[in-house]
């Protein structure tokens, strides 16, 4: 059996001012950290056999990942579009939409549609990919909303959009 994949498919390449900034730091933290970890890992090496040193071994798997998410930032930045402007029409739902929605119990959930670089499904933002953001796209203020979830289907009433 192979072990190949498909490629998982891009992402959107918008993102919200905040998001943004959120990056951009967590870059300069990685390189100030890369620092710390290079210093540790010539330590480590000085100290004598490589095969049996759990230090050294440790701190070599911890550099290449620092490496690989600043390799990956790095890319991924200058193609992002930072959206920093309301749209035009505030009744619609559009990317950086703060949407609460009621289910058919009259329970009340607020999201915001963000880019899949800032997800965060604890704090309520939801990729503009996902299909929750894709159903509620263009919708206005107390219209219904269904959308396949986990293979039922999910119907929602926006009763709030907030920019």
């Amino acid at each position: 059996m192979s072990r190949w994949r498909p490629p998982r498919p891009k992402s959107s390449p918008y993102i919200t001012q905040e998001g943004y900034k959120t990056l951009e730091q967590e870059l300069a933290q990685l390189w100030d950290r890369r620092k710390h970890v290079t210093a540790a890992l010539s330590a480590a090496a000085a100290e004598g056999d490589r095969s049996e040193n759990a230090e050294y071994i440790y701190r070599k798997k911890e550099l290449r990942e620092i490496d690989r998410r600043i390799h990956y930032l790095q890319k991924r930045l200058p193609s992002l579009t930072v959206v920093s402007e309301k749209p035009g029409k505030q009744n619609q739902v559009f990317f950086g939409a703060w949407v609460t929605l009621e289910n058919e119990d009259g329970e009340e959930i607020t999201y915001r549609i963000v880019g899949a670089d800032e997800i965060d499904t604890s704090g309520g933002l939801i990729s503009l990919d996902s299909p929750l953001a894709t159903a509620l796209l263009k919708k206005h203020l107390d219209d219904e909303v269904v959308f396949n979830q986990g293979g039922r289907q999910s119907r929602y009433y926006i009763v709030a959009i907030k920019y």
